[in-house]
C-alpha cells in the first residue's frame, strides 16, 4: 500500500480552480519532488498532503487515512514544515522543543535529546528553518512533507530526514532536482 497518495485531487478557491486534478503515488522510504506552475500551487499541493487543506474534489490518503474522516490518525503519521521562515517567540532551542513535545504528547527529557541529534544534522541552516525541521520530525513521522523547501539547504534537510518518505513541493524543475527526489511536474 503507498504511504502517500493523491486521487484526482483537486481544489478551486472562489470558484477557480488553483490546483489541477493531481494524482500520484508515494511508498514508504521513497522521496517524491512535485514541482508546480507557482507558489500559490505549490503551497496548496504540500498542505493537502499535510492534511491542512481537504481538496475540492478527489482524495488524498497517507497510508489508510483520509484527513477528512480520521484527521488525528492521519496527522500522526506526517511531519510538515511549511515554507515561510518561522519567527522564533521562543526564549530557547529547549522551550520551542517542549512546546513541540507537548503538541506530540511525547516526554520533554527524551525529546530534547532527540532535538539535538537532529539539530546536529542542520549545521549551517538558519534557526528560522531549522526549528520546523526538527519539531516536524520529532514526532518520528512516516512522512515528511516539505512546502517550497530552502535548496540550498537541500543537503542537510535530506541529512536530517533520514530514510523516511519525503514529499517535497517546489515552483522550479532546478529546486526539485537539488534535492535529489524523483521529479513529478504538472
Amino acid at each position: 500500500m503507498a504511504l502517500l497518495q493523491f486521487r484526482e485531487a483537486s481544489f478551486v478557491q472562489r470558484g477557480v480552480p488553483a490546483i489541477p486534478p493531481v494524482t500520484l503515488e508515494l511508498d514508504e522510504g521513497e522521496s517524491l519532488a512535485y514541482a508546480c506552475a507557482g507558489e500559490r500551487c505549490a503551497a496548496i499541493v504540500a498542505m493537502m498532503a499535510a492534511g491542512l487543506v481537504k481538496p475540492s474534489s478527489g482524495a488524498v490518503y497517507v497510508g489508510a487515512f483520509d484527513p477528512c474522516i480520521q484527521p488525528v490518525q492521519f496527522k500522526r503519521m506526517v511531519g510538515f514544515v511549511p515554507h515561510e521562515a518561522v519567527l522564533n517567540d521562543f526564549p530557547s532551542f529547549a522551550r520551542y522543543v517542549e512546546y513541540r513535545a507537548a503538541l506530540w504528547g511525547l516526554p520533554h527529557a527524551q525529546t530534547i535529546v532527540r532535538a539535538r541529534a537532529l539539530l546536529s544534522h542542520l549545521d549551517g541552516v538558519h534557526e528560522a528553518f531549522a526549528y520546523p525541521l526538527v519539531g516536524a520530525l520529532l514526532g518520528d513521522p512516516k512522512l515528511l512533507v516539505l512546502d517550497r523547501p530552502q535548496a540550498a539547504y537541500a543537503p542537510q534537510i535530506l541529512q536530517a530526514a533520514g530514510n523516511r518518505a519525503i514529499f517535497s513541493t517546489h515552483v522550479s524543475q532546478r529546486d526539485a532536482d537539488r534535492f535529489s527526489l524523483t521529479p513529478v511536474r504538472v
